[in-house]
């Protein structure tokens, strides 16, 4: 007997096959049986008509610390999600060493929120553990995170690593990736991964082959220097001889609109000379991240607390303001191209500010009578480094290219936010994709949309045997209406959950009933099984 069929679908099995009629059965939290069923179960859920496919995987995201707060993912389990990959950006909790622990939890925080609890690990390893020890109710896989390591072996020097300390990194690397994480991310937008010579990252790659690991990377800029960064973390790849995944796709300021479609022609070159290379997109025009990327990379030197102090030098703080009034060459200037209405204060840290939360810089300056570099500077000092931000900076026109672009999968790159006015990708995105891209907009069929959700995220991060409705498969399943699947999350109202998705099972267990959260905790760390040739 099964334990639960699912009948009278669509099924849209993740291939990006046609859907086809017919029924799921399940039993022990595998997929047991696709087509049209007479047996047993103990249970029946009729799905209408509606969709059944396997559940959605966000390939990217920053629930690294909020999976411990929030277990039952109510977030993202009502948007379809089964599985998050963290780690990424170079942004993660772990190696978390005792010398540069609170450098690390201050650097975080605007992107992976707070726990108010210490934190039990120390090793990648370590928080794998815990991961797994955590009863969760959607699957976690992980990247080992490079600007965690270089704040775990070199704090926030902002110099080339020596021998020894790359020797470091590559060890911590390896026990990461040992203990089964999917690869390598870097951010080489962020201070201290900014600090990082494409040399001194490829030879930190050099441990990935071994592992079969992916490097995934946040570009150094995504603006003015959009181009050259997408050459340059193809070269890193190709001296390391890696795959390589390219984080969040886009061009930032007006002046760079319409550059995607060159990025992406430097994919299908790479593809061509036999370099693995895809990317991602999150179906907005805004991004979101830590109001400190947009300072000048120096002025982060030695960590958050050594650039407050830097923010109260009437030397420095001038320079920072020059900086800013103007394009750069060796870094991406965004403020300069889109201006200080683009940068919309998501979540602060105190009490104190959070009246602020919702404005962007240009009305927060008017309001207290500053120019709006000493304003963001004075926020800073005030919120000890921790604020988020949404960043208005591109075009639909590029998005809509990403999404349709066929070695693009889709993620939310949702920040952790518990206050505030986080972005709306946090709430919407998976439906989204459905309501705007599909039903609305047609940039993509149904079965389209369900590959980039779900088989090309699997293949890509080496997630076993999940993404697909085949026999032997996880049971990780989303039923939705592709009729009514609504986002409803907006920048000015961000914590709204959608409608359209009646059903969504982990590990064969409902855990989304009739659109409401049944409590269930099936889900589990993935950990990558790497072919190790030493």
């Amino acid at each position: 007997m099964l334990d639960l069929i699912l009948k009278n679908g669509r099924i849209a099995d993740g291939t990006g096959n046609p859907w086809f009629p017919g029924d799921i059965g399940i039993k022990d939290g595998l997929i047991a049986a696709v087509g049209r069923l007479d047996q047993e179960a103990r249970r029946t859920i009729d799905a209408h008509r509606q969709v059944i496919a396997p559940g959605f995987i966000d390939g990217h995201c920053h629930s690294d610390l909020m999976i411990f707060n929030h277990p039952l993912s109510e977030i993202k389990i009502s948007q379809g999600v089964t599985t998050e990959v963290v780690g990424n950006c170079g942004l993660a909790p772990a190696p978390y060493t005792r010398q540069h622990g609170e450098m690390l939890q201050v650097y975080t925080e605007p992107v992976l929120g707070k726990t108010g609890w210490a934190w039990p690990w120390e090793t990648v390893a370590e928080y794998m553990d815990a991961l797994e020890r955590a009863s969760l109710s959607e699957n976690i896989a992980t990247y080992v995170a490079h600007g965690a390591l270089r704040i775990a072996v070199m704090g926030f020097a902002k110099r080339p690593a020596t021998v020894q300390e790359l020797e470091t990194m590559k060890l911590l690397l390896e026990e990461g990736l040992r203990a089964g994480a999917i690869g390598l991310s870097i951010g080489l937008l962020y201070a201290p991964g900014s600090y990082t010579s494409k040399e001194e990252i490829a030879e930190l790659c050099s441990v990935l082959p071994r592992y079969n690991g992916l490097l995934s990377t946040h570009i150094r800029g995504e603006g003015n220097n959009l181009l050259p960064s997408v050459r340059e973390v193809i070269w890193i790849a190709e001296t390391a001889g890696v795959s390589l995944h390219i984080s969040h796709l886009k061009a930032a300021g007006k002046r760079n609109w319409g550059k995607v479609l060159e990025a992406m022609e430097y994919i299908e070159d790479a593809r061509a000379r036999g370099l693995d290379v895809t990317c991602d997109v999150y179906p907005y025009s805004a991004g979101s991240t830590a109001l400190t990327t947009v300072l000048p990379p120096w002025s982060l030197e030695g960590g958050i607390r050594s650039a407050l102090e830097r923010f109260n030098d009437a030397g420095l703080r001038k320079r920072i303001k020059e900086e800013l009034d103007s394009e750069q060459d060796d870094w991406d200037n965004l403020v300069c191209s889109t201006g200080w209405q683009s940068v919309t204060v998501s979540a602060v840290h105190s009490e104190a500010n959070r009246q602020l939360e919702g404005k962007h810089i240009a009305e927060i300056s008017e309001l207290r009578g500053m120019h709006p570099v000493d304003c963001m500077l004075d926020l800073l000092l005030e919120e000890e480094g921790r604020i988020s931000i949404v960043y208005f900076h591109m075009a639909d026109a590029d998005v809509k290219q990403v999404v349709g672009y066929e070695r693009s999968l889709i993620a939310s790159d949702s920040l952790a936010c518990d206050t505030g006015k986080p972005h709306p990708r946090l709430y919407g995105t998976f439906p989204r994709v459905f309501a705007k891209y599909v039903r609305d907009e047609k940039v993509l069929t149904l079965e389209q949309a369900v590959r980039k959700l779900t088989s090309f995220p699997v293949q890509r991060f080496k997630l076993g045997k999940r993404g697909l409705l085949v026999p032997g498969y996880a049971a990780d399943i989303t039923v939705f209406d592709p009729d009514t699947i609504q986002d409803h999350a907006t920048f000015e109202e961000p914590r709204q959950f959608p409608d359209g998705i009646s059903h969504v099972l982990v590990g064969g267990k409902p855990t989304l009933d009739a659109a409401r959260h049944t409590q269930a905790k099936e889900g589990s760390l993935l950990r990558a099984h790497h072919c190790c040739s030493l």
